[in-house]
């Protein structure tokens, strides 16, 4: 089923382009990037591993621009990077054996408290903090769960990392954007591996998606740069209310 007509290809090309520009400011790239997969026939199992394929293009890219830019500390995140990758190597080989279902009813209500707190909460990550916990403590814990739940499920992984890295480890928003682009890509390129390994991604779809991943990942981590934390509170305001209407709406209608 490799091989699609070309006009499918154009249209999983833009829909990477507009998922790593969004996915690079505020995370939530992923429902667009695996809406586009499953809307043009590619089955389940298929869509997933592909959408890892592209998805590692826009977050390898991404965290790499913000990294040049002083904004990535790869000593620090060491720990995060370990413990998401077992976590993402977990949850990728449950994802291929069971459904995700039960998910799909929990994590809207969520993303919808986590709207709400940052909506009301002006301040939230306009200057670093100091941590509530040891770092080494908050990547086991957080690599461990958003690892196992990026691999086996995914929709809203980069906002939960983004409000982990300013709640609980005290960064700004924009540091919290770069680290957890880190982190994406680490779940992302392990649960990669895990699909090809279960003969579950499209090659060409998915390079294809990469190079439009890749270029909206430099389009939308410059603007983090130039912007700041003001338009990514905006923008992740927008992705999680736009990221919690599509669940509902695949779940109940």
């Amino acid at each position: 089923m490799d091989l699609l007509s070309w006009h499918i290809y154009i249209i999983l090309w833009f829909a990477g382009l507009l998922a790593g520009f969004v996915d690079s400011i505020a995370g939530g790239g992923g429902l667009i990037s695996l809406s586009a997969l499953l809307s043009v026939g590619i089955p389940p199992h298929l869509a997933l591993g592909t959408n890892k394929l592209q998805s590692s293009f826009g977050s390898f890219t991404a965290a790499m621009n913000y990294s040049r830019n002083g904004l990535v500390s790869f000593r620090d995140i060491l720990p995060g990077i370990v413990f998401t990758a077992i976590g993402a190597s977990l949850g990728t080989i449950a994802i291929q054996h069971i459904t995700a279902d039960i998910l799909k009813h929990i994590i809207p209500g969520l993303l919808f408290a986590i709207f709400l707190f940052i909506l009301f909460s002006p301040e939230l990550g306009t200057k670093d903090q100091i941590a509530k916990i040891r770092e080494s403590l908050f990547y086991g814990i957080f690599g461990l769960v958003l690892g196992f739940y990026d691999g086996f499920f995914g929709p809203g992984t980069g906002t939960f990392w983004a409000m982990g890295f300013v709640l609980i480890l005290g960064l700004n928003l924009k540091r919290a954007t770069a680290y957890t682009k880190v982190v994406n890509f680490t779940s992302n390129i392990i649960s990669l591996i895990v699909f090809i390994l279960g003969n579950h991604v499209l090659f060409i779809a998915g390079m294809v998606m990469g190079i439009g991943q890749a270029m909206g990942a430099v389009m939308g981590s410059n603007l983090v740069v130039i912007r700041g934390i003001r338009f990514i509170r905006v923008f992740l305001l927008t992705v999680v209310a736009l990221t919690i209407m599509n669940l509902i709406y695949t779940t109940y209608f």
